[in-house]
């Protein structure tokens, strides 16, 4: 049966070895060049290591992902990408449509007395209300809507490189500000000879990667050649100058 349209896409075959939340940085980090992530969600369990969930706040953006990047090779392993079965809790209460689901009574849990139940609940209630009021107080303001100037200053001329031969390092341009070295060594640590990132101080739209061999440079090259880190953003990659 056919798993219809969601906003929720559901990520398995990952490297299982990578630590959870470098996972979940590494993953925000390639998938948000697509639209705004609500959340990344991947579990500590034997049971559901090697699979994540990524929570878009718009369907076509979940779509658009699942059509680039299936079997894409994220930590050598190509990732298998479908639409989750189920809207995921973020989801279901912006619609509305969230129902709190029954948790399992422990066996001890059968048999206690109901008083007892009571005042677990009402400790539980006061719990909850002041964790949420506690996350009121450290949510973290949305930045203001400044006034677009009546007269925008011009673009900046995009950098303009000559092809160059074959070399083991790769220059990059076309980088968005946000732009970090995580960002990018998450990348490009995926292809074989990967050895390190190196920003240039005061540019944050360029940058080198050096590889073992040329022949492998040249592979990440041609995969990676016009990748998105932001939605406006295709990553431009050259071979560097000898």
């Amino acid at each position: 049966m056919d798993i219809r349209p969601n906003h929720t896409i559901y990520v398995n075959n990952l490297n299982d070895k990578i630590k959870k939340e470098e996972l979940k940085k590494s993953l925000y980090a390639i998938f948000s060049q697509f639209g705004q992530i609500l959340d990344v969600v991947a579990l500590k369990s034997m049971k559901a290591r090697g699979q994540a969930f990524i929570i878009f706040k718009e369907i076509g953006s979940a779509t658009n992902a699942i059509r680039s990047m299936q079997g894409f090779p994220f930590y050598e392993k190509p990732m298998k990408i479908q639409y989750a079965k189920r809207d995921s809790d973020v989801i279901a209460k912006i619609k509305g449509t969230f129902t709190e689901r029954p948790k399992k009574k422990r066996p001890e849990e059968e048999d206690e007395p109901q008083g007892k139940k009571k005042k677990k609940l009402q400790q539980k209630g006061a719990v909850a209300t002041l964790a949420s009021q506690k996350a009121l107080v450290n949510a973290p303001l949305k930045p203001m809507q400044t006034a677009v100037p009546a007269h925008p200053p011009a673009a900046k001329a995009p950098t303009v490189v000559p092809e160059q031969p074959p070399h083991h390092i790769l220059f990059l341009t076309n980088l968005p500000e946000e732009t970090n070295e995580m960002m990018l060594a998450m990348l490009f640590n995926q292809f074989p000879g990967y050895k390190e990132v190196r920003l240039v101080p005061g540019r944050h739209d360029i940058a080198f990667v050096e590889f073992e061999n040329e022949v492998q440079s040249a592979v990440a090259k041609d995969t990676l050649q016009s990748f998105k880190l932001t939605p406006t953003h295709p990553m431009k990659i050259f071979f560097a100058k000898k």
